[in-house]
């Protein structure tokens, strides 16, 4: 199974995939680097006169709700329309739809402007959208994971594409085939953005390799084992000197690491 991980990390090393990213204010500039870091071209267009057609030349879209704005809300229904008629694939990254209703909303109503590719979000903001009680912090998820399968799974079908729940365990499904990534570090917890980013690369490799389901388990695992060498790399403490090695850490991830290092199971 690792074949196809790794399949899907040349594939966006090799491509180098455009994404159109529509994020927020506090994490932008990290999604972009991280993206770039993998080998992917960050677009982070948001101006609502351009975006229904730069989605049509883009290789995938990334729609993140952290700090979203009402031009924002404009640009997303804009983007999504245009991702759509192209069959362009569309990320949902919905940041703290779980303490907001009107994330949910405007969730609901995107679904008129075209389909999600890939929904990816902590597991408090998975089962808010599953339509299950979870327990949310702004935009922390406190749930431990008790039915996450079942909630991904549910949100899958549902929504007809591939969920991803970030956690300790990352779970990845299509409703039928799941998936869960065991690497990572707790590090990645004491930092702004790291949630932001993974959403961000799962764009990139969207955009690069046709099959979603792996495609976002190569981006996962990609972010988890950053994680784990920038910890190594930067004495394991700091979340400051963490941050700093965390993107160089993208950028050395390879299908050897990831054969030698992944951890991984399917269901």
């Amino acid at each position: 199974m690792k074949e196809k991980l790794i399949e899907a990390l040349q594939a966006v090393k090799q491509k180098t995939p455009l994404v159109h990213a529509i994020t927020n204010v506090v994490t932008v500039n990290d999604c972009a680097n991280s993206l770039l870091a993998i080998g992917a071209s960050p677009a982070m267009c948001e101006a609502v006169d351009e975006v229904f057609e730069f989605s049509q030349i883009a290789s995938s879209l990334y729609l993140n709700f952290g700090t979203f704005t009402q031009e924002q809300e404009m640009a997303v229904y804009l983007a999504t329309r245009g991702a759509d008629l192209k069959g362009i694939p569309v990320i949902l990254d919905p940041v703290a739809c779980g303490a907001i209703p009107r994330k949910k909303v405007t969730i609901e109503r995107l679904r008129h402007f075209g389909r999600f590719t890939v929904i990816k979000g902590n597991l408090g903001e998975i089962k808010a959208l599953a339509g299950l009680e979870a327990r949310v912090r702004g935009v922390d998820s406190l749930d431990e994971g008790k039915d996450g399968l079942e909630a991904c799974q549910s949100l899958a079908r549902a929504y007809g594409c591939v969920v991803a729940a970030t956690g300790k365990v990352d779970i990845i499904t299509d409703g039928k085939n799941s998936c869960f990534i065991e690497n990572g570090t707790e590090m990645l917890t004491r930092i702004t953005g790291a949630g932001c980013m993974a959403g961000a690369l799962v764009a990139g490799f969207c955009g690069a390799y046709e099959d979603a389901f792996w495609a976002t388990a190569a981006a996962l695992m990609t972010m988890s084992l950053a994680g784990e060498l920038a910890q190594e790399t930067s004495g394991g403490g700091l979340p400051g000197t963490f941050r700093a090695h965390l993107i160089d850490q993208i950028s050395l991830v390879d299908g050897e690491l990831m054969e030698k290092r992944g951890r991984a199971q399917w269901l």
